[in-house]
């Protein structure tokens, strides 16, 4: 009898489309033994790409505090159906996962799908994903689903040229490389090559060995962590939930607010982020062993 694996992702440049795809191609090769069904999820109301500026920028309230939008139904077949392993895609918005993600988390088709199912979580994006990770983590607990696994596929470029790459790609449409400025977004390269997580996947599947199935996928260079970028993550968030609840709350005030939020954010990522990698490079020898703790810890699938 045949296994039956979901693809679940939401998709607007169709980099992920094209990740979740290649990772998938081991279970794609053995038709004979697996059925796989996609699910791309689709808004009620979706947004632009390439994105206008504004646009982009006044989605960062909604984003960040996960209010939801409506979402297109799944297909009956899909509702009705029982999964034997999900592959579940997602994008990072604003330091947490994509409002097309969490509106299908917050419908209620989510449970109905994800419950008491093996999920393998699969990111493509700029660089910071962790602490996005750990709200996820959260979200398939509350929903009864069985993390067994994490793929995390990022930007290779240092942090400041990924700004630039990612602002051209998502307002512009553009992913190529420009003048001095390289490709945006995860390599080609390594999109192709991810077609090696799928294979370790599917031999722990049919091995019934998904208990084992992380450690496998990090030591074969699955998750990458970069200290400096969860310190960076963590001052983020504290600084997103003041913002964001500001605007939120003074919705008289948003346009202004959300201009004043612009020019704040280029200012953090240009002057207040070095500050924070000094910082972070000066107390590397005191918090040595509290980050190598730490990094363990996100490489894993576990919650705290």
């Amino acid at each position: 009898m045949k296994k039956n694996i979901l693809v679940i992702y939401y998709s607007q440049t169709g980099q992920l489309e094209d990740i979740v795809r290649n990772i998938a191609k081991p279970f794609e090769a053995q038709k004979d033994e697996y059925e796989i069904t996609y699910y791309n999820i689709q808004l009620k109301e979706d947004f632009p790409y390439p994105w206008p500026s504004d646009v982009f920028f006044n989605t960062f309230p909604e984003s960040y505090l996960q209010i939801p939008k409506e979402i297109l139904p799944p297909s009956e077949e899909i509702l009705n159906k029982k999964y034997d392993l999900i592959l579940f895609g997602y994008q990072v918005w604003y330091l947490t996962p994509s409002i097309p993600i969490i509106s299908f988390l917050k419908s209620g088709y989510a449970e109905k799908i994800l419950k008491d199912t093996p999920i393998v979580t699969i990111s493509g994006t700029r660089n910071m994903w962790m602490l996005s990770q750990e709200k996820l983590k959260v979200y398939l607990k509350d929903l009864k689903a069985k993390l067994v696994g994490n793929i995390a596929l990022v930007d290779r470029h240092d942090n400041y040229t990924s700004v630039l790459t990612i602002i051209r790609w998502l307002t512009t449409g553009q992913k190529e490389k420009s003048g001095i400025l390289p490709a945006a977004g995860v390599s080609d390269e390594e999109i192709a090559g991810s077609v090696k997580y799928g294979e370790i996947i599917e031999r722990h599947f049919k091995n019934n060995d998904l208990g084992n199935l992380q450690p496998d996928l990090v030591k074969n260079g699955a998750i990458e962590i970069r200290p400096f970028l969860v310190r960076v993550e963590k001052v983020g968030n504290k600084i997103f939930t003041v913002w964001s609840n500001l605007i939120i709350k003074k919705k008289e005030k948003r346009p202004l607010l959300i201009k004043f939020f612009k020019v704040y954010l280029m200012t953090a990522i240009w002057i207040i982020s070095p500050v924070v990698l000094v910082l972070h490079l000066l107390t590397t020898p005191i918090f040595w062993f509290k980050r190598q703790k730490q990094k363990t810890y996100l490489q894993g699938i576990n919650l705290k």
